[in-house]
């Protein structure tokens, strides 16, 4: 069974490749995948920049409060979900691919564009009373109602971007990142005057900047389809209706499922981090300086996690064609490129540490706090940018599952806890959140690297190609 799902070319291949030359093959090959990546995870995060700063400029201060915390919600309850389950066409596609069975790689695409679509229909029943919801919460009530109404007009994004997300995983495990970058890019620049439009020239004023975001996403899935149904490089893989695809649905939320929840559990802990900072002694102050530091490691993800997707598409590919010595050098060569990347990046705000804070502030209060704080939020940065790479080799992987399971025990069963007891017990206050957070993204760094180091690759490329060829789509706890 064994030699029939492993090639024999393949091992004449990794016999004749020697060690230096793997590696700087899949260097070569990781590197200008990953840049490009970079870009397309960037655009993706400004378009809702971009519309709260316009949102800003309305003049008032509850126009920014109320889209900031419509964004902040709409993300924990929306936008992290249809990311965290579009993670399982990464292994599904990514395997399929790999191995060259091209029809199933489309039936995959489009049960998620199902699955991610009907996921969609209580989570905008969600963001219509999500002004009451917030009342609920605590929050003002005023601003609860922007908030709502924005969240409201979030919805035709929403949709827009569970589609987008299919498509670009789609066409990253492909390695088709060209037309992601030429979608991405003009869909931001054309944003922009749409945003200033819909924000100051119309009535709508910043629900108009919600509704920028969805004509934005969907202009980007349109582009997209495009390029699919008229290039020849997706002529094998091309979406099309099938009532396969139909019976692709239950093996796909059987990955969608713990990939959801191995990147909610993460996301929720750091918007938990913000509710919590507000019942510290100070909550202005505190609350202010770890919204700075999560917009410098949030701006910075976008990083290592395009670096990741490299890593969970070359991941993939090698262990869906059953190349598991070659899938064993990818994963050395993303865990290389992201320290050298976190090592730099943190230097550099290390050296700017004391004037980092006077980019979102002028109280020197908050820029003496900040300056206080970077040498913490480097570390944070260091094991974080090593966390996206080896989240997305668990995602090439399909390790979902066991990810799901890190994060729970790193995140809820010890991060949390320790920020609470630190910040409220032992009165460390801000700087007790993050060295709480920071010990549970240590400890998922430390259980998914040793997952990783110990990992039979074999056995990996092996089942990943029992899944594709027979369909067993085995318990994920086999793959380590």
């Amino acid at each position: 069974m064994e030699e029939t799902l492993l090639p024999r070319k393949c091992s004449e291949y990794n016999g004749l490749v020697s060690e230096n030359g793997a590696f700087l093959e899949q260097l070569k090959q990781v590197s200008f995948m990953a840049a490009p990546m970079v870009a397309v995870t960037l655009a993706q995060f400004l378009l809702q920049f971009v519309s709260l700063m316009m949102a800003g400029h309305l003049g008032g201060a509850l126009s920014l409060s109320g889209v900031a915390l419509g964004t902040s919600f709409a993300n924990v309850t929306g936008f992290s979900v249809i990311l965290g389950i579009s993670g399982a066409l990464e292994t599904l596609c990514g395997q399929t691919f790999g191995a060259e069975q091209f029809h199933k790689f489309g039936n995959y695409a489009f049960s998620a564009i199902i699955c991610l679509t009907l996921v969609c229909v209580p989570i905008s029943i969600l963001y219509v009373f999500m002004d009451q919801i917030l009342v609920l919460f605590g929050q003002d009530p005023a601003i609860s109602l922007v908030a709502g109404k924005y969240c409201t007009w979030l919805i035709f994004a929403l949709f827009g971007n569970a589609v987008l997300e299919a498509l670009l995983c789609y066409f990253q495990t492909q390695s088709l990142i060209f037309p992601m970058v030429l979608s991405s890019t003009i869909a931001l620049v054309l944003h922009i005057p749409i945003c200033w439009a819909l924000v100051f020239k119309s009535r709508l004023e910043e629900n108009g900047a919600a509704l920028a975001i969805g004509i934005s996403s969907w202009l980007n899935v349109i582009l997209l389809v495009i390029y699919m149904k008229y290039s020849p490089s997706c002529e094998k893989t091309a979406i099309v209706f099938s009532m396969d695809a139909l019976l692709h649905i239950k093996e796909f939320f059987w990955l969608a499922i713990p990939s959801a929840l191995m990147v909610c559990l993460e996301w929720w802990s750091f918007e938990l981090l913000v509710l919590l900072s507000g019942l510290l002694p100070n909550p202005a102050l505190e609350t202010s300086v770890l919204a700075i530091c999560l917009n410098v490691v949030e701006l910075h993800y976008n990083i290592p996690y395009g670096i990741g997707a490299a890593a969970s598409t070359r991941v993939s590919n090698e262990l869906g064609a059953g190349r598991p010595q070659v899938a064993r050098v990818a994963v050395r060569v993303v865990i290389v490129i992201a320290m050298i990347e976190a090592i730099v990046f943190c230097s550099a705000i290390f050296c700017c540490r004391h004037v980092l804070g006077y980019a979102f502030s002028k109280d020197k209060e908050v820029v003496d706090y900040v300056a206080d704080i970077t040498p913490l939020l480097c570390l944070f940065v260091v094991v974080d940018c090593v966390v996206a790479i080896l989240s997305g080799i668990a995602r090439g992987s399909g390790w979902q599952k066991i990810g799901a399971f890190i994060n729970l025990g790193a995140y809820n069963g010890v991060g949390i806890p320790v920020s609470v007891l630190l910040a409220f017990v032992f009165h460390l206050r801000g700087k007790g959140l993050w060295i709480g957070i920071l010990t549970g993204a240590t400890i998922q760094t430390i259980v998914l690297g040793f997952i990783t180091a110990l990992t039979n690759w074999e056995k990996q490329a092996y089942l990943a190609r029992e899944r594709i060829f027979e369909g067993a789509f085995q318990d994920h706890n086999r793959l380590v």
